[in-house]
């Protein structure tokens, strides 16, 4: 309710006083709800106040407050000569009609957005190509997003037809599309239109043989080195988080999954209270493919932990362990926790910061120069064959000039 926020009996009457005044004390709620300091939540409110007026004004009812009079009420703060009790004209104000406007949407007060209004729908083969990815194969999101890209693209160009694709027009579509690409976005692509040739296949649209008509990017397999971070460059990383403030014990926290564990960005993002099992000291975490494995969990990586946890912001509908600080307290997602990895390591002052991801060449690395069996180390990161792990046997450079063999004719000189 405002008076949470406000407690001038003409405050709170300005506020309510359009017609529709009532969903300014539903939003007080959600503000309240999502951890919004006060002074923000004030500037919120007296934005959004001014939004309802100026929708009377308009003579726009508000159910149809779509992008365009937002747009056009933005503009209108630029010259607003509005008593100053509207919040302003400036930043606030601009952040605050945005959250009023999600808000109101999210709680069906405005007409819904007609889904082809957002972005455009995919063609019923690319469309029943995701749901057999989703059902199937346990493809996460981003997964989803990304294949489905490359078969819009494939049946944008080739049509839907699949009973007529023929190897020689799918390499010309690869070929033109790489030369308009880089070497990630033409993999990227292959990968999705090899998969979506897969599912055309199993559900007889398309021979069986056409997977194999793609050519792929010269390259070398195994053939580059991990990234990782050298045990001083990962101490000072892990050193650069404050462990006396609440960022700083929740950013620790995550490096020590990321760097102890071996942890995707994305396994880290979707940890739930209920992953953690403290009486055995193990963590369940949910791979690409949804496939669940039981880690151990490390001493210290469980005390910091729990300690992020007793002072966690306290969120009811919610059961991710991890959130944002700054309101709204939503869960992080995985971009956030690259950030912060790549933050930290800024903090450490690294020549090169990076993502999150070289956190887990430098677990497995570590793992390898302490005696760590491949297999083992492979269970671990959760690869689904031992040759994807094989790349962390080149690393340790000093056991293979031990066992690296001089040319014969360096023997003849000699």
């Amino acid at each position: 309710m405002l008076e949470h926020y406000f407690d001038i009996p003409s405050t709170l009457e300005q506020l309510r006083s359009c017609d529709v005044g009532a969903h300014i004390d539903g939003f007080a709620d959600h503000l309240r709800e999502r951890g919004y300091s006060r002074w923000t939540a004030c500037k919120y409110l007296h934005a959004s106040a001014h939004l309802l007026r100026f929708l009377r004004h308009e003579n726009v009812a508000l159910e149809f407050l779509e992008d365009k009079t937002l747009g056009k009420f933005r503009q209108h703060l630029h010259h607003c000569d509005c008593r100053r009790p509207n919040g302003g004209v400036g930043k606030d104000a601009r952040n605050g009609v945005s959250v009023f406007y999600d808000y109101l949407r999210g709680v069906g007060a405005i007409r819904a957005i007609a889904e082809d209004e957002i972005k455009p729908i995919p063609p019923p083969l690319v469309q029943s190509f995701c749901h057999w990815l989703r059902q199937h194969c346990g493809a996460a999101e981003s997964t989803l997003r990304l294949y489905s890209r490359g078969a819009t693209q494939l049946v944008g160009t080739l049509g839907d037809e699949p009973g007529q694709y023929d190897a020689e027009t799918l390499r010309a579509f690869v070929l033109d599309r790489s030369r308009q690409s880089g070497k990630g976005a033409t993999q990227a692509l292959i990968t999705s239109v090899r998969s979506f040739l897969r599912y055309l296949a199993t559900e007889g649209k398309c021979s069986a043989t056409l997977e194999k008509a793609i050519p792929s990017p010269a390259g070398w397999r195994l053939s580059s080195l991990p990234r990782y971070l050298s045990d001083a460059e990962l101490k000072r990383t892990i050193n650069a988080c404050d462990v006396d403030t609440q960022q700083g014990i929740r950013d620790h926290a995550i490096l020590l999954l990321l760097a102890r564990l071996g942890l995707r960005a994305s396994d880290v993002a979707s940890l739930r209270f209920f992953d953690f099992d403290w009486q055995d000291a193990t963590v369940v975490v949910s791979g690409k493919t949804r496939r669940q494995e039981r880690l151990p969990l490390p001493q210290e990586v469980g005390d910091a932990v729990l300690r992020y946890l007793e002072q966690r912001p306290l969120r009811l509908d919610d059961d991710q362990v991890f959130l944002r600080l700054t309101a709204p307290r939503q869960p992080l997602s995985s971009g956030g926790v690259s950030t912060i990895a790549r933050r930290a390591m800024r903090r450490a002052k690294l020549s090169t910061p990076r993502g999150s991801h070289v956190l887990r060449h430098t677990a497995a690395t570590q793992l390898l120069r302490q005696g760590v069996s491949l297999d083992a180390i492979r269970t671990l990161l959760r690869h689904r064959s031992v040759d994807m792990t094989a790349t962390y046997a080149k690393v340790d450079l000093e056991l293979l000039q031990q066992v690296a063999q001089p040319w014969p004719e360096v023997l003849r000189c000699s």
